[in-house]
């Protein structure tokens, strides 16, 4: 050993120099660095939304076991059994991912449930030892067919194991979810969005192919952010969407109200998306210091677990709260910017893709999933099917069988004569020897033949499902559907195409912008009868701002339940949307009030409201009146807008038959309060606006109608209940209240829509008459007026009624209009039958 080891250190080491370009190097290198880190670090795939890191855990997960209804486990746990197996780029990155991916305000819907502190916008979350952690069902939607080879499986990184390419994902995560990323000489930011909106958007490119980007905004508007808040301008939004690439600003959600008896304060209750309590304050206070910011007492954080986000800003006595919260807006995160840039892998590169070219790459994919979910089904289902009938044809000649298998020496002799003898194949032929002697009853029979038709249904249903894309494309269809149903939640966000601030602007745009944003300019306020608000400028029309007094109190006092029912003029409308319940001509800073049917009174300003154009004014593009007012009660309504600094009276007309109105000296000086003292189970039915020469009219549930005029109805203050005023019969409500002024009661009309109370609502259209108002008499307050529809056969009670100006517009659920029959000039006759559902009348934009 020795010799052989000297000569062997003896030998000359022969040195071996490789000369290599630094440039190529470098550059190869480079390139090869940053394709790593763009396709297995920084972007998301355009087809399930994830990144590696994130897609790892989710598989991971699933496979640990780790579902809703299962026990959460320690979220160190989690980590290193994704480390060691899937991703060994340190535990930190991952979880961060997974804390992300569980933080109810970061995405729109977190696909981890969370156990103890992850986080929230100002803190970080705690260690991932004393977190837990488990799959949010969204998560399970995603992960789910994997064990039915509906997606490539590749080696991880020791080739030890496997991993999916790409998750299922019932639903397109990527734009319900958005991403966040930075790459090598690219990035990503990608807004999230609503889940039933893009499904709805992704049904509807499914249907049709060739829509265009117009066609699939009616269903995704904009951005839904967890957070909430409020998108102005619209514009950038757009643009993203065609190219992939705009900007637009969101802002918090603030209202004006009273912090104690003297002082107003700004109540911000949702801030722009990934904006923290915290960073507004510390802005506030560098501003006020630095003497940008006037008029701001203090800053109180009143956020708590039960209640949510609540900054309340105190404004100076003397100061415009409306002043101040431009300022906010300009030098705060309360306005803020977002820049989409959809950037995400398609087959392996990066690329900028539109939400049309989105939804096209997510609609492939789910189409392959479920191609191949059906072709594994359809695989297994003929492998069983093969095994039963082999059973059948053993079961049938048991005898036989067993004398085959007793008489043969060994189990290859038994196989080989059973194939010879029935015919069978080598599968089957194995899967009798096997067979266990309790199979061998009359009622296992009896199972295997069920089960032979049963597959033999579901294989026919395969093989036709898979011999036709149409079909694949209905059922692709059918599961978005499904998953919109189990998981979507409604819009977060408020859509305006109202100008953002003039933050950014220089400093010669500045003063223009200022005088701009603060101007108050006149304006009428609509609300629809399905509960959507917005407004119209009247600006540069000098008959809309400066008409008539009969002009103007035709605007305020509108449709059903807020006055007359006069129709709404608007100057050069060409089309209507959704019937008008109330109208109000206002300017867009005056604080306006809206009457509920809990008897409050709820004071706002329409500055925020979305701006309709005087030309094409569709209501449908406002915004749902109790989002914009905040109110919690799902049960509570909007009945009427009211002008506060009007003279006249409010009149409200209660379900019980109570008719009562209040003064307007008697408006106290709150944000809210009550209008009326209801008696329990009492709620307003109507509420208007008007004179004392006006007409008040009841209608009941059992056809009744009464007419009789508001000076009979001492005005009351708010604390005041009210007096009768129509007497009901038994088990007879009131359905609809109103007032009708003497300058248009000789063309105003009376729709009744009679039904059956025990049908499901929807269900059956009813029917319907139109009669003159002029036909019913005057009778006194507090009397049981007469009858206005006879009812059909079938038919029990008015479930519908509107009082107001010809012609009405009756309206379907979604504002579509709906056709109401001819003028009957009868004033008791029956209804003619209608061919569609009427869910709501009201007045007309002309």
């Amino acid at each position: 050993m020795t010799p052989s080891r000297s000569s062997s250190i003896s030998e000359p080491i022969t040195e071996r120099i490789n000369d290599v370009d630094v440039v190529e190097e470098m550059q190869a290198s480079f390139l090869e660095y940053a394709y790593s880190v763009i396709y297995s670090r920084a972007l998301p795939d355009a087809r399930d939304g994830l990144k590696p890191v994130q897609r790892r855990i989710l598989y991971q997960m699933a496979e640990m076991g780790l579902r809703p209804d299962r026990g959460h486990v320690k979220s160190s746990r989690v980590v290193g059994d994704v480390m060691g197996k899937l991703h060994p780029h340190g535990d930190t990155a991952i979880y961060d991912a997974l804390v992300r991916m569980a933080q109810p305000f970061t995405l729109r819907v977190p696909l981890i449930d969370g156990h103890g502190n992850f986080g929230s916008l100002d803190d970080g979350p705690a260690a991932a030892r004393y977190t837990e952690a488990r799959l949010a069902s969204p998560a399970l939607a995603m992960t789910e067919g994997l064990d039915e080879n509906v997606v490539d499986f590749v080696p991880n990184y020791d080739n030890t194991l496997t991993q999916p390419e790409v998750l299922p994902a019932a639903y397109p995560n990527l734009l319900v979810n958005g991403a966040s990323g930075i790459a090598v000489g690219m990035a990503t930011n990608m807004a999230p969005h609503n889940l039933i909106e893009i499904i709805g958007a992704a049904r509807h490119l499914i249907a049709h192919p060739d829509a265009t980007l117009s066609d699939l905004m009616e269903f995704v508007p904009g951005p839904d952010f967890p957070s909430g808040g409020t998108i102005v301008g619209l514009s950038g939004i757009r643009d993203a969407y065609e190219t992939g690439r705009g900007s637009f600003r969101t802002r918090a959600k603030v209202s004006v109200a009273s912090v104690t008896a003297r002082k107003t304060g700004l109540v911000i209750t949702e801030l722009p998306y990934l904006i923290g309590p915290e960073k507004i304050i510390e802005k506030i206070k560098d501003g006020v210091n630095a003497k940008k910011i006037t008029g701001i007492s203090d800053v109180t954080d009143l956020t708590d677990r039960n209640n949510g986000l609540r900054l309340v800003i105190g404004i100076k006595t003397g100061f415009s709260p409306e002043a101040v919260l431009e300022q906010l807006y300009r030098l705060t995160p309360l306005e803020d910017s977002f820049n989409i840039n959809n950037v995400a892998l398609v087959e392996g590169g990066p690329r900028t893709l539109g939400l049309r070219e989105l939804l096209q790459v997510y609609i492939a994919h789910r189409i392959s999933v479920v191609t191949r979910r059906s072709e594994y089904r359809l695989a297994r289902r003929r492998e069983r099917l093969h095994l039963v009938d082999g059973l059948l044809v053993a079961i049938v000649d048991i005898d036989e069988v067993i004398q085959i298998i007793r008489s043969s020496d060994d189990t290859a002799m038994a196989r080989t004569r059973l194939i010879d003898v029935f015919d069978l194949s080598q599968l089957q032929a194995e899967y009798i020897l096997e067979l266990q002697l309790r199979r061998l009853t009359k009622f296992s029979l009896i199972e295997l033949e069920a089960e032979r038709d049963k597959l033999r249904t579901e294989i026919a249903e395969l093989e036709a499902l898979l011999s036709s894309r149409h079909r694949i494309e209905i059922l692709v269809s059918d599961e978005l559907s499904e998953i919109a149903e189990r998981f979507g939640t409604a819009r977060r966000t408020l859509l305006t195409d109202a100008p953002p601030s003039i933050a950014g602007a220089s400093t010669r745009q500045k003063a223009a912008a200022v005088s701009l944003q603060v101007a108050d300019v006149p304006c009428r306020v609509f609300l629809s009868v399905t509960g959507q608000i917005a407004r119209v400028n009247t600006v540069g029309d000098p008959e809309s701002a400066t008409g008539t007094a009969d002009d103007r109190r035709a605007a305020e006092v509108g449709g059903t339940g807020a006055g007359t029912g006069r129709a709404i003029t608007v100057p050069s409308q060409r089309s209507a949307h959704d019937a008008v319940l109330s109208a109000l001509a206002t300017t867009s800073r005056t604080e306006v009030g809206a009457v509920t049917n809990r008897g409050r009174l709820i004071r706002f300003s329409p500055v925020d409201l979305p701006v309709l154009p005087p030309t094409s004014v569709q209501l449908g593009a406002g915004v749902t009146v109790t989002d914009y007012l905040g109110l919690t009660d799902r049960g509570e309504r909007v009945l009427a807008l009211v002008s506060l600094e009007s003279e006249c009276s409010i009149a409200l007309g209660t379900k019980h038959g109570v008719v009562k109105r209040v003064a307007a000296a008697a408006y106290p000086a709150k944000p809210e309060f009550e209008i009326i003292a209801l008696k329990p189970h009492d709620e307003v039915i109507g509420a208007v606006q008007g004179e004392e020469s006006d007409e008040l009219v009841f209608v009941t549930s059992d056809t009744q109608l009464l007419r009789f005029f508001a000076a009979a109805v001492r005005p009351q203050g708010c604390p005041a209940g009210g007096m009768a005023g129509i007497n009901l019969a038994a088990g007879a409500h009131v359905i609809h209240f109103t007032a009708v002024p003497e300058s248009v009661a000789d063309s105003a009309v009376v729709v009744t829509i009679a039904g059956h109370t025990g049908m499901l609502t929807g269900v059956d259209s009813g029917s319907a008459k139109v009669s003159p108002f002029s036909e019913f008499p005057v009778k006194g307050r507090a009397t049981g007026g007469v009858r206005a529809q006879r009812l059909l056969k079938g038919e029990s009670a008015l479930q519908l009624a509107w009082v107001g100006a010809s012609p009405p517009l009756a309206v379907a659920a979604d504002g579509s209009p709906r056709d109401l029959p001819a003028l009957d000039v009868r004033r008791d006759g029956s209804g003619h039958s209608l061919t569609s559902v009427i869910t709501g009348v009201g007045a007309q934009i002309r």
